[in-house]
């Protein structure tokens, strides 16, 4: 069999195995249980489209960790995993899908027989892969087991990147570039927007400089006129007007690590509204990056932005940034931090975020955004895209 391919060495496992061990003991908790495949996948290299079905991390406090999955998926973990076969677990298929049995009944057992049923336990409850069927099986099998929330433990320790995880980042903005690049280059009216999704997807998997691109965890959201009034719809076969504005938020993704950047693009001659909404969004933008410096919190970059864009008479209720990275469907979000007031998280060099000061009205909306480094020194821009709203007329 060939060698498992890592993204990563096995010295910054280790030291991500080390640095959610330290979490896990400050909270007192014996035994993790991560479910988001984004937390699988960061703490053990693990690359499947498996999370359909239910699987998990198992990290005992001072051990290594192993995967649990279907069985059919141990295979791929064993392709992708930096952890000895021995700590790769798999369950028979009857328990897929199944009404009369659950994996987490499984899962159980192998905790009853390693004795990690006493103690406390932590489950990332707030997670989209994490159902009531699951903790209603653990809860069963495991009456002595003390369960405690851990949502978001792991990914807390995910918000600072290290050097190689940045290189991955500065990759996919490459691929975002490329892509934004061959979408302003054949929108055009009449063009039907699924034909635009196409080579937006044909772009972003081709990759560039020899890279190729990975799957994003969200589709392009690519609405045209009153449909970018919402901010997540996403496409059909309607041929784009003639006289409209689309958004364009997209990202590029290597190995898993993503780099979202939204763009507008204005088919015809623009309305002086969207001149004025253009120039409140570049100047708040400007001065949300000034404030995005280490030692600011969350809150200041919030401030700083939507402070300027009051003084053109416009508001913003929404957060307006969002940490980064390593990410599955549905979102490429981690879900820790946001920039918004009451957030009072100090910015680290190392830290990634989508900066998103998107703007939605009643029957139109514009997005420019930027995803960005906090750096030693400020906040660095990864990808290189004219920040301007884009006119084809």
């Amino acid at each position: 069999m060939q060698e498992t391919l890592l993204y990563f060495s096995r010295e910054e496992y280790a030291e991500r195995k080390t640095r959610v061990h330290h979490a896990m003991a400050e909270q007192g908790i014996d035994l993790l249980l991560a479910t988001d495949p984004s937390n699988m996948a960061w703490l053990t290299g693990y690359d499947g489209w498996s999370f359909y079905t239910h699987q998990c991390v198992i990290l005992p406090l001072g051990e290594e960790p192993i995967w649990f999955g279907r069985e059919m998926d141990a295979k791929g973990a064993l392709r992708t995993v930096y952890m000895s076969p021995e700590r790769i677990l798999g369950y028979p298929d009857e328990y897929v899908m199944s009404t009369e049995r659950h994996p987490m009944d499984y899962l159980s057992a192998i905790l009853r027989d390693r004795h990690w049923d006493h103690g406390r336990v932590s489950v990332e409850m707030d997670n989209y892969y994490f159902s009531a069927a699951c903790y209603a099986s653990l809860q069963k099998n495991l009456p002595d087991t003390r369960f405690v929330d851990a949502t978001v433990l792991v990914n807390w320790q995910r918000a600072v990147k290290s050097t190689q995880e940045i290189a991955y980042m500065r990759q996919a903005a490459r691929i975002v570039e490329s892509t934004h690049a061959r979408a302003l280059a054949i929108i055009e009216p009449g063009m039907r927007k699924n034909d635009l999704i196409a080579e937006i997807y044909h772009c972003s998997i081709t990759g560039v400089d020899g890279h190729g691109g990975d799957y994003p965890a969200i589709v392009p959201l690519v609405p045209t006129g009153a449909d970018a009034s919402a901010p997540h719809l996403t496409w059909d076969d309607r041929p784009i007007p003639a006289d409209s504005g689309t958004f364009l938020e997209l990202a590029g993704c290597f190995h898993r690590y993503h780099c979202p950047v939204s763009r507008t693009i204005y088919l015809g001659m623009p309305p002086q509204k969207w001149r004025h909404a253009e120039q409140a969004i570049i100047e708040a933008l400007a001065a949300a990056l000034d404030a995005a410096r280490p030692g600011n919190t969350c809150e200041e970059v919030s401030i700083a932005l939507n402070k300027t864009l009051s003084r053109y008479g416009l508001t913003k209720d929404s957060r307006c940034a969002y940490p980064i990275g390593l990410s599955y469907p549905p979102d490429w979000g981690e879900r820790t931090m946001s920039m918004r007031a009451g957030d009072h998280t100090v910015l680290q060099p190392g830290m990634t975020f989508h900066l998103m000061p998107g703007l939605w009205f009643d029957d139109w909306g514009i997005e420019i955004t930027e995803s960005i480094l906090i750096t030693e020194a400020a906040a660095q821009c990864l990808a290189n895209i004219p920040r301007k709203l884009f006119v084809k007329s």
